[in-house]
């Protein structure tokens, strides 16, 4: 299991995508699924740091990438304001990109991504993204 905190922000999404790469490299993902994986870490962690964290300055990011069995699973905890994923509408990806609303897509790509994507908030804990995909 591999759990580290890092400061919340952007300079620290590589570092963030490097441990994602690492554990599915490890656990036997292809680089296609890699670079998904990455893609998907990369958003969450992205719109922690922008949203949930907007205007906090020395707040942090705790992330647990870890293999059960043939799956990986990518846990992200914060302690910003809640977000609830469920209340992001699907873009409309057909429009004009200049009618297009701005924002949405994190969230829609890592849903695209991923075989799974669950959030929990709660005052005692914080806020808990968990991403799970499954090898193969």
């Amino acid at each position: 299991m591999t759990n580290k905190t890092f400061p919340a922000k952007f300079e620290f999404l590589d570092e963030i995508r490097e441990l994602v790469a690492q554990v599915a490299a490890e656990g036997g993902f292809t680089d296609k699924v890699i670079y998904s994986l990455q893609l998907a870490a990369d958003e969450a962690a992205s719109n922690i740091i922008e949203h949930a964290y907007e205007g906090v300055p020395d707040a942090t990011l705790d992330i647990n990438c870890d293999m059960q069995g043939d799956t990986i699973v990518i846990t992200m905890r914060d302690r910003g304001k809640p977000f609830d994923p469920s209340k992001v509408k699907q873009p409309n990806l057909k429009a004009d990109l200049s009618d297009r609303q701005i924002g949405g897509l994190g969230v829609y790509l890592m849903r695209k991504l991923m075989d799974e994507v669950s959030y929990q908030s709660s005052s005692s804990t914080g806020n808990l993204l968990k991403m799970t995909k499954r090898r193969g």
